[in-house]
């Protein structure tokens, strides 16, 4: 998992496995709280998630900017190289 469109790919199925959320409302530019209704609870269940998929310590500050799918994907990006 190396580029955005594979961390991409994998945030679309966490989403729609964790909150089941239909993949076609996951776009990257996709508000997390607005336009995918993902609340405080929802957040912290995600990075764990995507700690487990990263094999990576997330720290709480590095998601504190994260809004959209975009900044997702950008974070794990991130982590990973």
């Amino acid at each position: 998992m190396n580029n955005q469109e594979e961390i991409y790919l994998k945030v679309v199925s966490l989403f729609e496995n964790l909150f089941e959320i239909d993949p076609s409302e996951v776009t990257l530019e996709a508000n997390l709280y607005q336009d995918l209704d993902i609340d405080s609870i929802d957040a912290v269940d995600l990075v764990i998630e995507l700690r487990k998929m990263t094999k990576k310590k997330i720290q709480p500050e590095d998601f504190k900017t994260v809004r959209t799918v975009q900044d997702i994907v950008d974070q794990v990006e991130k982590l990973l190289s």
